[in-house]
């Protein structure tokens, strides 16, 4: 750097538009732990003079930094390098640059000797520049640069013994640095987040441990659903999310339907959090106790499984903090409490906390203090509950600092917001997302938002779980559609997005709303226990483990970039592909849960290298069939009382 005036420095080498970067360098981008980061610039400098570049990394809290040399392009100024991330945590990066002095000199070198001219002049001031160098060295470098130096400024010395010093590759790399720190440009330094792999491919299983016993109408414990693992472990689930396992609120309880007045035996909402047995760290006592739940945590883990539980900052009324911390809640000029409402719909059951109270720090770290509870008893993924009404700086605040102490642990946010919210959410540290993909069903409905969500900024911080169902939304198209409708959003959601979901009831298709127009279910499992035959005749048990093995053995559907909508000559048949190195996948469904229809789709053979009039093999992974397609343009047909989809294999080989 070069001072002008006392306090205000200009740099000798300009670095522009460094990548990966999001908001400016205000939130950091996100990785996966062993992917590769990709760094680019520009970066340039007056004159002919040569140019040096590095990255610099490190995780953070590591106190040495890692550098990787970034290669000039010659086009542009266009700089690139790579690191690779390869552990968990927030790590710092940054690109630095300096005017390369022995490059310069090398290069005139050469090009005078190229041109038959006298470089002995040269060489004399190649001696001084390793001189120069040689004050950042000691021990045996220092010597060697010394050696160097006579050797260079020796006339007595043929002149081919000193060019093959000046040109040596010894020299080369050891003075291939800037000569002095203060020639050094660096960019801000910048963060990204590496997450484990999880946070980017899952399959997730949503189920109320109160409905899982095997007696219908009795309440199910932590134990009734430990003996469901190995039902769940083989359909192929990644995660069993619980929604909330506290305590549930006596005081204005829910009964069943939403009714505002409970009946005597109603087991109410378990988002209403809290009674005389305890708060967000305790667990609802008819479902067993802590080492009981701690018990599933592990018996999961023995199958491949992680239990995920939900996080809701809300209070029952008679939630300890309420008697305990009453400043903690909205409170009225009449010194009541604000129960939570959305007009016309009341909510009496619940208190939201009022984050912005005057004892917002100590109630800040309660809440913190609850997710390090559960992460203690082996709690690794959190589904959060409505964070979007929550303030965006708690959560940056308190996600960081579970992240700096424990970077395993995974947050989903279920934020059915407006965008620019949603976005905000996985910008400042949430690791996944609920999204609008249930609400998505028409083809070019479809289209616009996976173009949307494969955009590269996008793609730097926000992971969408498309679930096709959730206890709250019971879409219209699952209403109307029947049993075919399930089985097409099942594999949209699973071969779209790398995460998905589906809440429990969706392997029976149960689809009657409580009333025309809604999306809550009849009878919703919000409010009581769900007694259920999940082998009843029209399950789709079968659909839901064949869809997550052929997601686990093809790495194309592991990613959520690498898609590209084909052409399809009839529009509610929807066509992509989903590639990766020698794995090609073809997906074709027909939208319609109504009738069956057959159109000719367009296969970018030349992107598969497969050539013109070259046969090809496409298997059918749902069905086991195989087909010999030649060509782009090859037929479908699919009719939802039989085959909804294809999930195509491609192969050259044919047999």
């Amino acid at each position: 750097m070069t001072e002008l005036i006392p306090g205000f420095e200009l740099p000798r080498v300009v670095i522009e538009n460094v990548t990966p970067i999001l908001d400016g360098g205000r939130y950091p981008v996100k990785r996966t732990v062993g992917s590769t980061v990709e760094v680019r610039a520009n970066i340039f400098k007056d004159g002919h003079d040569l140019i040096g570049a590095r990255v610099i990394h490190r995780v953070l809290g590591d106190s040495a930094w890692q550098a990787v040399p970034l290669i000039h392009h010659y086009d542009a100024d266009f700089w690139s390098g790579s690191f690779r991330a390869d552990r968990l945590g927030r790590v710092e990066y940054a690109v630095q640059a300096w005017p390369d002095h022995y490059g310069t000199f090398r290069s005139e070198l050469e090009k005078r000797l190229n041109a038959g001219q006298d470089v002995r002049p040269e060489l004399v001031e190649g001696a001084a520049l390793v001189a120069r160098y040689a004050l950042q060295f000691s021990g045996d470098a220092a010597g060697f640069l010394e050696k160097c130096r006579r050797e260079l400024n020796d006339p007595d010395l043929g002149l081919d013994e000193r060019l093959k010093t000046a040109l040596s590759p010894e020299l080369k790399s050891l003075i291939a640095g800037p000569m002095a720190p203060n020639e050094i440009a660096q960019c801000p330094v910048l963060e990204l987040i590496v997450d484990r792999l999880e946070a980017t491919f899952s399959a997730w299983y949503e189920l109320f441990p109160r409905s899982q016993s095997p007696v219908p109408g009795k309440h199910g414990t932590f134990a009734d659903t430990l003996r469901r693992l190995p039902e769940i472990a083989a359909q192929g689930f990644d995660v069993i999310y619980l929604p909330p396992i506290h305590p549930i609120g006596e005081v204005h309880r829910k009964g069943r339907n939403n009714a505002r007045v409970a009946e005597p035996g109603d087991h109410g909402s378990p988002w209403a959090i809290g009674s005389k047995f305890g708060g967000h760290d305790a667990v609802h006592p008819e479902l067993g106790t802590l080492a009981d739940f701690e018990a599933l945590v592990k018996g999961a883990q023995d199958f491949g499984l992680e239990i995920a539980i939900d996080f809701a900052l809300q209070c029952a009324p008679d939630h300890p903090w309420v008697r305990e911390h009453p400043d903690w809640f909205f409170v009225r000029t009449d010194g009541s409490i604000r129960y939570a409402e959305n007009p016309p719909k009341k909510y009496e059951d619940i208190y939201p906390l009022n984050f912005w109270c005057e004892d917002r720090k100590r109630m800040w770290e309660a809440c913190r203090n609850l997710l390090l509870f559960w992460i203690e008893r082996g709690v690794k993924i959190f589904r959060v509950d409505n964070p979007h009404t929550k303030p965006l700086a708690f959560w940056e605040w308190a996600l960081r600092d579970i992240h700096e102490k424990h970077p395993e642990v995974l947050f989903l946010s279920e934020s059915f917001t407006r965008p620019n919210r949603l976005k905000s959410l996985g910008k400042l540290g949430f690791n996944q997302s609920y999204t609008y993909f249930t609400w998505k069903n028409s083809a070019w409905e479809l289209k616009e938002y996976m173009n949307e969500l494969i955009q590269p900024e996008m793609q730097s911080y926000f992971r969408p779980n498309f679930f096709a169902n959730t206890p709250d939304i019971l879409h219209e198209y699952l209403q109307s559609g029947g049993r075919p409708a399930f089985r097409i959003r099942l594999v949209l959601a699973a071969t779209l997005s790398p995460c998905y979901g589906i809440y429990s009831g969706f392997e029976l298709c149960e689809n009657v709303p409580v009333r025309h127009g809604s999306e809550e279910y009849l009878d919703s499992e919000k409010y009581e226990i769900k007694a259920r035959d999940l082998n009843a005749y029209g399950n789709i048990k079968q659909d839901v483990a064949r869809i997550n093995r052929i997601r686990r053995e093809n790495p194309a559907l592991h990613e959520l970039g690498n898609i590209e909508f084909l052409h399809s000559e009839y529009e509610g048949v929807l066509a992509y592909r989903k590639y990766a190195p020698n794995n090609e996948i073809l997906v074709v469904v027909n939208l319609d849960p109504f009738h069956a229809h057959e159109t000719m789709i367009h296969v970018p053979i030349k992107r598969l290298g497969i050539a013109d009039g070259e046969p090809y093999e496409v298997a059918d992974l749902l069905s086991g069939a195989r087909y010999t397609w030649r060509g782009a343009r090859n037929f479908v047909r699919l009719d939802p009382n039989d085959r909804v989809a294809h999930v195509f294999r491609v192969s050259r080989r044919v047999d």
